[in-house]
């Protein structure tokens, strides 16, 4: 695989992070308990919870995808091991 493009899925793994909290935010902001309606308390409370392990988890995977790309656009084509060291 090129550097270049590897360099590119991994920056865009992180970028996908981002777009991934943004969405978290904005089902929290919707969500949220208010004056005129939404939800009440205790379903907000377990909407967010839920979601965000969801969000955790598919933010965890993008970060360890992309940090294997950006470990091969710097050192080639060498595969990493995901385990502990």
């Amino acid at each position: 695989m090129p550097k270049f493009i590897a360099r590119l899925l991994g920056l865009g793994a992180y970028i996908a992070c981002g777009g991934i909290a943004a969405i978290y935010v904005m089902v929290a902001f919707v969500s949220r308990d208010t004056t005129t309606g939404g939800m009440d308390v205790t379903m907000t409370h377990v909407t967010w919870l839920a979601l965000g392990g969801v969000t955790l988890a598919i933010m965890f995977v993008h970060h360890v995808i992309g940090r294997q790309f950006l470990l091969i656009a710097r050192e080639g084509d060498a595969p990493q091991p995901l385990g502990a060291r």
